[in-house]
């Protein structure tokens, strides 16, 4: 059996628990993945300074919860190559997650923009 993904986030989603189904089921994890609720910029700024000021690992998750959709979106523009999709998924969120330990919200611009630059560089490299 597949482990499943836990992750507890506070506000927006109010005391809501999020279980991710595991990626042998890839149509369900799409699935849960487009039901993510987005941040708005407030809170996405919010969580940004968090992590960076006090290494907050809740608002490190929030971020990358919130942006699974856009690894998703961008994997499937690579679906032409032959490369299975959750592999390409897989390393998506793995460039997702470094663009979180990077991205300062001082510099005016969202994670979404940021991220993508991640996202597809370590697909390229895949």
């Amino acid at each position: 059996m597949l482990p499943t993904a836990t992750v507890a986030i506070a506000s927006p989603w109010a005391s809501r628990s999020l279980t991710l189904p595991p990626l042998g089921n890839l149509d369900a994890y799409i699935s849960a993945v487009n039901r993510m609720p987005l941040l708005t910029l407030e809170d996405e700024q919010g969580a940004a300074r968090r992590l960076r000021d006090h290494n907050d690992l809740e608002a490190a998750g929030q971020l990358v919860m919130s942006h699974l959709r856009l690894v998703v979106s961008i994997a499937r523009q690579y679906l032409g190559y032959g490369l299975p999709h959750g592999d390409l998924i897989q390393e998506g969120n793995v460039g997702l997650m470094k663009a979180v330990k990077r991205f300062d919200p001082e510099q005016g611009v969202r994670l979404v923009s940021y991220a993508m630059h991640w996202i597809k560089a370590e697909i390229h490299e895949y």
